[in-house]
């Protein structure tokens, strides 16, 4: 289970960055959900490259499905997934085999693995594997989408820049997000902060920044108290992305500077239905949805490697050094990070509610 995430339904990931191809499987999916595959490709979109400062790698990202579909639904046995890798270029770290970049897992990975590990654009520990991780996510979001549930992730922050929040209007937001490559509501601000990745860039510099992600549509009750909150639950999910740092629900740290008057999120009815006031929690209290939004906010660190000469150790003559890292890289890995934040918040909350209500309550059956 070491690459493998998920309770109910889990999702194992296979490959390295420049291997043959990068992989995975989805197994405990309902029987009978649809695939959208249109979904998959949009949100595949908005993870790849685009605009000054990010990676030269180019990637066609083909999902190719070699179980668990039959005439474009679920099957509910293992699904899984396979992505080519194309454009791989090994030789652009040969002269790193030895020296670990600073802030990567090479040092990490090379302890634990004796040295076996493929360190290659960072092998099995490459952001590259969020690629299989969007597509399976994508099958996740589209199965929530037939129960009225969307999910959406914007850039919050880059630099000193900072989008809009989300609006009252978030079934617009949700929608309009997962239709861009660059995931930011407000267009002035997303010039300023591609001016500010095109600039990092330019310096062989990178910067970092933070996501807010909202699902909207989740009912009250998913979650277990203590150890398998619901925070938990997509927190884990969440620190599988490589680059994320930081995570925080509702008002997050901002709830340090409040009095319980202003930070309790107080009920009333709606339409017959329990609402509450404000949202400052999150959508989650005791660890257990509320049903309001879900939101949450990820801080990722700016990209590790750098065009800059950086300080390091070579782990054959056990001598410092310096390097400066070559190859093709991006100068804010947080620009292709939203799609991926979405993906996993999807399969987590699948997860969570496959274990409250069971699979066949997607079908409309009992279980």
């Amino acid at each position: 289970m070491k690459n493998t995430i998920g309770s109910q339904l889990t999702m194992t990931l296979f490959g390295e960055s420049h291997g043959r191809a990068i992989g995975c499987v989805l197994d405990g999916l309902p029987a009978g959900m649809p695939v959208d595959m249109k979904l998959m490709e949009q949100m595949l979109a908005g993870r790849r490259p685009s605009g000054a400062g990010s990676t030269a790698r180019k990637e066609q990202d083909i999902p190719e499905i070699i179980s668990g579909v039959k005439d474009g639904r679920t099957e509910g046995t293992p699904l899984t997934i396979l992505i080519a890798n194309n454009d791989a270029r090994r030789e652009d770290y040969d002269a790193l085999k030895n020296i670990p970049r600073p802030s990567h897992a090479d040092y990490t990975a090379h302890v634990k693995y004796l040295g076996y590990e493929d360190a290659s654009g960072g092998g099995h520990f490459s952001g590259r594997l969020t690629a299989v991780m969007t597509a399976a996510g994508a099958i996740c979001a589209g199965i929530l989408r037939t129960k009225g549930i969307l999910i959406g992730t914007h850039i919050r922050r880059i630099g000193n820049v900072e989008d809009r929040p989300f609006s009252e209007d978030l079934e617009t937001d949700l929608t309009a997000l997962n239709e861009m490559t660059f995931p930011v509501l407000d267009q002035n601000a997303s010039e300023q902060m591609r001016h500010m990745i095109s600039d990092a860039a330019s310096e062989g510099d990178s910067v970092g920044g933070i996501l807010e992600t909202c699902a909207m549509g989740i009912p009250a009750g998913i979650g277990e108290p203590a150890f398998d909150s619901l925070e938990s639950t997509i927190a884990h999910a969440m620190f599988s992305i490589p680059g994320v740092k930081g995570i925080s629900f509702g008002t997050g740290f901002g709830l340090a500077g409040m009095k319980g008057s202003e930070a309790n999120d107080p009920w009333a009815l709606k339409d017959g239905k329990v609402i509450s006031l404000s949202n400052h929690s999150g959508g989650i209290n005791g660890g257990i949805s509320n049903g309001m939004p879900i939101m949450y906010s990820l801080v990722l660190r700016p990209t590790p490697s750098i065009a800059k000469p950086q300080k390091s150790v070579d782990l054959t003559k056990m001598e410092e050094t310096e390097i400066t890292v070559h190859g093709r890289h991006d100068a804010a890995i947080v620009s292709r990070a939203g799609t991926v934040s979405t993906a996993m918040c999807a399969f987590a909350l699948l997860d969570a509610m496959i274990g409250r209500y069971g699979t066949l309550w997607f079908t409309g059956g009992e279980e």
